[in-house]
């Protein structure tokens, strides 16, 4: 029998929080390197870049990889001869009442403070719960003395990506994927991983693909061993060919989409074939642990020796623009695909923020005072709270496509000149961009930290009660950015793709 204190427990999963926010697995930086390395596109080697050199940053500064904190999903395997102790005696807290306080404590410590994402009454008021909980808890009671503990962090922007689908037992995988993973654009933040779950019920499939993102990047050693089922078959088959569709990272186009494939499979019903797919973001983030009763766990930091040596220098072929100054005849100038270093003041808006402006135009009312879009730029998104003598915390992009159905109010009704955000725009809102001549830039997804160093100063200037969601004015210093979107609709997510599938298909005829 063991006995495990429910504080042991409850100090290990906070820790564990704190350390995934600023570490990245060696292994998933490894991966992002070595594509870093061979990557051939422009577009898609600086945005790698920019992942290193964050990650980087945040190893140093102990400050989240990304402004998005995620939802956290615990993973529990509870021997079954574990016992547990409170303080003292018998303990008091359910496992997931320690889990939580854990995260709590985790998302709440004042040196490095995490952003509070959870809404509570997601279909009604979808009011903040402060402190990032309740987490996502699946337990399993397993034969032994010991309680295996898994803790990830997910994104929304890669999690809102997960796909499921209920196959015919003749229906191809692969072809699936391949249909799929198209639709899911860059918003899932691209170099990562794919998680797939096979068979069960369809919510097991769902899990298995979740799980399946836990396990460490190996499809190189796969690789050069050779696979030794159908499973490992069809991870070689879908990583080679998600790649050659040449989205690249950020759905930038590139030869590099996915670093791994994960597949996990369960015995499933004759009638059935539930595929289910997860994709992990450039923001990956898990760790593992055991209790054994003898005290907390003690995770291991990383050598900073172990990130790559990564310089970027943009400034040479950069076009250096000041918001402060700039007009709608300067911006007919900027091309699709070039680099932009911005400075000067911008105001942030995402979801929330976005939903209540247009509700206000609808009722007749003027926005809040200091909250004049008229030829300015609106940045979509959900800071983190700064530390020690931060301007803002980490404060890289959001998701842009969830802002597609204000766009065309918003410019037609504020005057509105520019957008920045992470990923591609759907029809709406390009065709609304064209319209207005108005124009859309991407930010990196996963280089948060390096973001926020650019930002020389930072308030909230409307909507207080939405906390991570409320207006900010940022003063920012060369904040780089790339035009995505240009006044003519131009989109850099559609031609870039199309360009490197057709440059990878063109190599893979030359072998």
């Amino acid at each position: 029998m063991t006995v495990i204190r429910q504080a042991d427990l409850i100090e290990s999963v906070a820790d564990a929080l704190q350390y995934i926010s600023y570490y990245h697995p060696l292994d998933f930086i490894q991966a992002v390197n070595e594509a870093y390395e061979r990557e051939e596109s422009t577009a898609a080697k600086d945005a790698m870049a920019q992942i290193l050199i964050n990650s980087r940053l945040c190893a140093e500064g102990k400050r989240p990889i990304c402004q998005d904190t995620g939802i956290v999903t615990v993973f529990l395997k509870i021997g079954m001869k574990v016992q547990w102790e409170g303080e003292p005696g018998v303990a008091e807290m359910s496992v997931a009442d320690m889990i939580n306080e854990g995260v709590r404590r985790a998302y709440l410590n004042p040196d490095n403070v995490l952003r509070a994402s959870i809404l509570s009454d997601p279909a009604g008021a979808r009011k903040n719960t402060k402190d990032n909980t309740p987490a996502v808890i699946h337990m399993e009671v397993v034969p032994g003395d010991e309680l295996e503990v898994t803790v990830a962090a997910k994104g929304g922007g890669s999690e809102n990506k997960a796909k499921l689908a209920m196959l015919n037992p003749s229906d191809s995988i692969v072809d699936w994927v391949l249909k799929t993973v198209p639709t899911m654009g860059a918003g899932w933040c691209p170099p990562g991983m794919l998680g797939i779950g096979i068979g069960g019920t369809a919510e097991k499939a769902v899990l298995l693909a979740k799980e399946s993102l836990m396990d460490p990047i190996d499809i190189h050693e796969l690789r050069k061993r050779g696979p030794q089922n159908r499973v490992e078959e069809l991870r070689l088959e879908i990583m080679d060919k998600v790649n050659a569709l040449g989205i690249g990272a950020q759905g930038l186009g590139g030869l590099t989409t996915v670093l791994d494939i994960k597949i996990k499979d369960f015995p499933t019903h004759a009638a059935s074939l539930p595929v289910a797919m997860i994709p992990n973001c450039a923001a990956t983030r898990h760790a593992h642990f055991v209790l054994d009763g003898s005290g907390p766990a003690h995770l291991e930091p990383p050598r900073l020796e172990d990130w790559p040596q990564i310089t970027w220098d943009v400034g040479p072929r950069a076009r250096r623009v000041n918001l402060d100054t700039v007009t709608p005849e300067d911006v007919l100038q900027w091309q699709p695909g070039e680099t932009l270093l911005l400075s000067g003041k911008m105001l942030t808006g995402r979801d929330a923020a976005h939903k209540r402006m247009i509700e206000m135009f609808a009722r007749g009312e003027s926005l809040p005072e200091g909250v004049d879009l008229r030829g300015r730029f609106i940045y979509y998104v959900g800071p983190v709270d700064p530390v020690r003598d931060e301007v803002i915390g980490p404060a890289g992009p959001t998701t842009a496509t969830r802002m597609d159905k204000f766009t065309e109010t918003l410019l037609d009704k504020t005057g509105l000149l520019g957008m920045i955000g992470k990923a591609e725009r759907g029809q709406v809102a390009i065709d609304a961009i064209k319209k207005h001549k108005a124009v859309y830039l991407m930010a990196v997804g996963g280089a948060a930290y390096l973001v926020s160093k650019a930002i020389r100063k930072a308030k909230i200037v409307a909507f207080h009660d939405l906390g991570m969601e409320a207006i900010h004015e940022f003063e920012v210093e060369d904040m780089p950015v790339t035009v995505a979107v240009d006044v003519n609709g131009t989109s850099v997510h559609k031609s870039g793709p199309v360009e490197w599938q057709a440059k990878i298909a063109q190599k893979l005829v030359v072998r």
